[in-house]
């Protein structure tokens, strides 16, 4: 039970950590103060709350598949703040535009950022407040739960304090694409995890599964826990996730080239100094 705690908890705080991590990094390019972090974390953490304590509601919608369809929204939804996130970024991008690194613009970057914490917190606390919420009210699996929870949650926030400083350590001409990549894989694992519950509703038809790698890397091991967090791993996926997966990479990248023949008057330059979070 302990160890079930720590990689559980552990999987579903570094997928945030990550997003977290990332945003912060082109929050600091782009002279947006952080206070946005404590804004999003704690919406993210009500709602992940509100939604855990509703979920045996929840669960009864759209007959009887409701946490899959809601998921499945959610999951969607962070997909499209990506996209409209990086397509402010490529266009305001202070490294390739310099004329327009402090722009009015920052606000709805900052908007964007809260949004997607929020609803990647909601998402992933409340699979956390269900797990512990079913295990501590067995009094000899609280203690281990308590403190594997505790230490996944640890390991997580610690990675994402890595990812943050390792990525202000590298150089600038490098930090975008980095940071772009990450996030473009965090789109590919929305999309893709959207579609495999939409198909397991039986709102998406199944499809073929493309390959098999559970010998190698089982999906329920350490590894691939770490995996799934990191990059969406999946030991088998079905035609339709592999398809959605790329989709959702793309889009990301699509968004990003496409902010870059966009080109920002000059007159739109605000002083980001003056930036509220």
């Amino acid at each position: 039970m302990f160890l079930n705690s720590v990689v559980l908890v552990l999987q579903e705080a570094l997928e945030a950590a990550l997003l977290i991590s990332v945003l912060l990094v082109f929050s600091k390019h782009y002279q947006i103060k952080p206070r946005w972090v404590l804004v999003s974390i704690g919406l993210g953490s009500m709602g992940a709350l509100i939604f855990a304590l509703n979920m045996a509601l929840v669960s009864e919608w759209f007959d009887y598949v409701g946490q899959e369809v809601i998921n499945a929204l959610i999951q969607f939804s962070i997909l499209f703040l990506l996209g409209l996130l990086v397509l402010s970024l490529s266009i305001n991008n202070p490294f390739i535009k310099p004329n327009t690194n402090v722009i009015k613009s920052n606000l709805w970057i900052m908007v964007c950022m809260i949004l997607l914490v929020c609803l990647a917190i909601t998402r992933e606390g409340s699979e956390i407040f269900i797990y512990i919420g079913g295990v501590i009210n067995q009094p000899s699996y609280a203690q281990p739960t308590l403190a594997g929870s505790g230490i996944g949650a640890g390991i997580g926030i610690s990675a994402g304090v890595l990812i943050y400083y390792g990525l202000l350590g590298v150089t600038r001409n490098k930090v975008t694409a980095i940071s772009l990549s990450l996030l473009s894989l965090v789109g590919g694992n929305m999309a893709s995890q959207a579609v495999l519950l939409l198909t397991q509703a039986d709102w998406l038809p199944y499809s073929q599964i493309l390959w098999d790698s559970s010998a190698q890397i089982p999906e329920n091991s350490v590894i691939g826990h770490l995996l799934y967090a990191l990059i969406g791993y999946e030991a088998t996926p079905s035609l339709f996730q592999f398809s959605a997966y790329l989709g959702g990479i793309s889009l990301i990248l699509i968004f990003w080239l496409l902010g870059k023949l966009i080109d920002v008057p000059s007159t739109m330059a605000l002083d980001a100094e003056n930036t509220g979070y």
